[in-house]
């Protein structure tokens, strides 16, 4: 087997251990008291810390629910659709980019019509009276409970396949037990030769859910109060606009970092499992309990400006995916690309060709697309208004992830390309924010 690549540890050896296991230690609890405090502190994080600090760990421990034969079903039921649409609907094969060791995964591009059908399926079992969403809710903390339990379970199984049996050579060791456990041991872990797990867990089961719980939020809410608030309706619409987006791009989010370079272990895959549904779903969650009234101006100009920057972050992805399908022959806005030609060696010693496309919104800094990424998540967010901090916690969260993903790319690529990557970054040497960062 291959070993763990270097690029796992770009930052100093003590802030990597620090951080990897801050992360497996602080994560579980954090999704329990975030439920928690959105459900039934009003949102407080004051309420929350004065409960705590009034009742210890025996408080910590009451609050977390325990995982029930019902939230069971209901992820078992999910997920086992999910998986069924992941291989009985039909799709395009498309190829994804070769990986370090050589190798070319192949996929079912089917993401949009198993979200439709989801969406139909979810909405249909409500409408027709056949299952109600808002028990889904209603048992919302035991699921994530039972989600926290199995993910690291099903992280554990991730761990021992990638020693025994892994699907392909992009695979390996690092010889640390924590580091492996929390990066992974596979690049492209499969059971069978057509169920890609990260495709799963990352797309099927992540993704997916947002799309489902914002609907469900959406239903509580109007089974509450018998309508829908207009910023419930916002937050909604523009989180299914970029789910919506996403499963579009679907086929574009296989050569991203997450899939063809971040391995299958706890950071991408109980993240997409755990941290998913709870901490990118909190605002609406949030809104659930806590109606709020824009008015029919501002509710336009947010709904309005959050769907233009989840295009420009489309965009961004459609431009670079477009130029690399063309290979630098096509159009960025309205003139021939301006590129970069960089050769690199595969750890096979096979020395392969990539364009750096240094123009159109790639000009503008090398990881624009960031920006109206985290705008969007600020307008989907900004419905719940200022009363308290929690629902901005996804915001702050995304910032931080981006800002480090993109040292962590910029690191890789440096690597990868050398002398090439120091030319790219004198034509493009803004990193995320154009003139500033």
């Amino acid at each position: 087997m291959a070993a763990a690549p270097e690029t796992k540890t770009v930052h100093s050896p003590a802030l990597t251990y620090f951080s990897m296991l801050s992360l497996l230690s602080l994560c579980p609890p954090f999704v329990i008291l975030l439920w928690y405090t959105m459900v039934h502190a009003d949102g407080s994080v004051v309420q929350t810390r004065n409960y705590l600090k009034q009742h210890g760990l025996q408080g910590f421990i009451d609050i977390w629910p325990r995982p029930t034969a019902i939230a069971w079903k209901i992820i078992f039921v999910y997920g086992a659709f999910e998986a069924a649409l992941q291989l009985l609907l039909p799709g395009k094969r498309v190829e994804g980019p070769v990986s370090p060791t050589g190798n070319r995964p192949v996929y079912k591009a089917n993401g949009m019509a198993a979200y439709f059908v989801t969406l139909v399926t979810y909405i249909s079992l409500w409408w027709f009276e056949i299952f109600n969403p808002t028990v889904v809710y209603d048992h919302l903390g035991e699921i994530y409970s039972a989600l926290i339990f199995g993910s690291l379970i099903f992280c554990v199984f991730l761990y021992i396949k990638g020693h025994v049996a892994p699907s392909s050579t992009d695979c390996g060791s690092s010889g640390n037990l924590i580091i492996d456990f929390y990066w992974g041991m596979e690049l492209y872990p499969r059971i069978g030769k057509n169920f890609d797990i990260k495709v799963f867990t990352n797309c099927r089961f992540g993704m997916m859910s947002w799309a489902v719980l914002a609907v469900t939020y959406c239903i509580k809410q109007y089974e509450l109060n018998g309508k829908v608030s207009d910023s419930m309706l916002v937050n909604t619409t523009l989180m299914l606009v970029y789910v919506t987006k996403f499963f579009w791009w679907e086929a574009g989010y296989w050569n991203t970092m997450d899939i063809a370079h971040d391995r299958a272990g706890f950071y991408i895959c109980w993240g997409c499992l755990v941290w998913v549904p709870s901490v990118y779903t909190s605002p609406g969650m949030y809104l659930v309990n806590h109606p709020v009234n824009l008015g029919m101006q501002l509710a336009l100009y947010i709904l309005v400006a959050g769907i233009l920057c989840i295009y420009i972050n489309y965009d961004c992805d459609r431009q670079r995916q477009e130029f690399r399908r063309t290979n630098g022959k096509c159009k960025i806005w309205g003139k021939a690309p301006s590129k970069i030609e960089a050769t690199y060696t595969t750890t096979s010693g096979e020395t392969k060709t990539s364009l750096l496309l240094t123009s159109g919104w790639w000009g503008l800094a090398r990881h624009f697309h960031y920006v109206p990424e985290i705008f969007a998540a600020f307008f989907w967010t900004v419905p719940a208004l200022f009363n308290h901090f929690l629902p901005y916690f996804y915001v702050v969260f995304l910032t931080i992830l981006l800002f480090d993903r993109a040292k962590r790319d910029d690191d890789r690529c440096r690597s990868k390309y050398g002398k090439y990557w120091k030319l790219y970054c004198n034509k493009v040497p803004y990193k995320i924010i154009p003139g500033i960062y």
